[in-house]
């Protein structure tokens, strides 16, 4: 399907500040960006570069005061995941150069003090694709989403401990559980077409069989027209923005429309 992403911010800003923003979704495997807008009002001088995991990034100092940065972006995404059920655990000594970091602790994944808690969930579920799906099933039913009980600084043990949080805490769980039993996972932030309510939303993707699959432990089952702007070990790396000064959010929109059907 092809689809229609929206992002606006509006930002306050009391003196000059630099930022970095992540707001550009990028064509690769799984999605084409057919055309895309990205306007700064007003406009300032602005740099891209790629991180580490491949995502892009956009540079500038934002100028005193109202400042507010639109992205619009039409991708042509898939209309369904892949679910691959019995996808068989890839070794530790198989998995790609590239893969091997997102199998360690990161700052919101202490997957080292979750082994325990990791074998319990994953039960008698054969290894690989079946763990992590037992691992989205557990978030989904035993994990409250809801709005308030966690911030900015709230891990995965935490957000456990508490029972509940939103799809960012969602996602933390998933992939300290799967690295908690040797499969690497990673997060993801983007659009979902149709999610209720709309806002920039997370997920996380696991590497089982030779491959990365997405899951969603707030829906109740597997969804397609997913935009991807960003991966990484944790929110660390997916940040929309990171500021370097004092910088107050006035208001975001998101909005996903279709354009067509696939």
């Amino acid at each position: 399907m092809r689809l229609e992403a929206k992002c606006t911010m509006t930002l306050n800003v009391d003196q000059p500040t630099p930022l970095v923003a992540m707001l550009r979704p990028r064509s690769g495997e799984g999605q084409w960006v057919a055309s895309e807008s990205y306007e700064l009002e007003p406009f300032v001088p602005v740099t891209e570069y790629t991180d580490a995991f491949g995502n892009l990034c956009q540079r500038l100092v934002t100028p005193k005061g109202r400042f507010q940065i639109g992205v619009t972006a039409q991708v042509e995404t898939a209309d369904h995941i892949t679910v691959a059920h019995g996808a068989p655990f890839t070794p530790p000594g198989d998995l790609p150069a590239d893969v091997l970091q997102f199998l360690l602790p990161s700052r919101y994944c202490p997957s080292d003090k979750l082994q325990d808690k990791a074998r319990e969930v994953v039960g008698s579920a054969k290894p690989g694709y079946d763990q992590v799906d037992a691992i989205r099933h557990f978030i989904h039913t035993q994990i409250q989403y809801k709005y308030g009980v966690s911030n900015s600084s709230t891990d995965a043990l935490e957000t456990l401990q508490a029972g509940a949080g939103v799809c960012r805490d969602f996602s933390h769980i998933g992939i300290s559980l799967c690295r908690a039993v040797l499969i690497p996972a990673r997060m993801v932030v983007g659009f979902l077409y149709r999610l209720d309510p709309m806002d920039m939303h997370a997920w996380f993707e696991a590497f089982v069989g030779g491959r990365w699959y997405t899951f969603d432990a707030t829906q109740v089952e597997p969804r397609g027209g997913r935009i991807t702007v960003a991966y990484g070990r944790d929110a660390t790396d997916v940040a929309m923005f990171n500021e370097y000064g004092p910088v107050e959010v006035e208001n975001m929109h998101v909005s996903v429309s279709q354009l067509r059907q696939s």
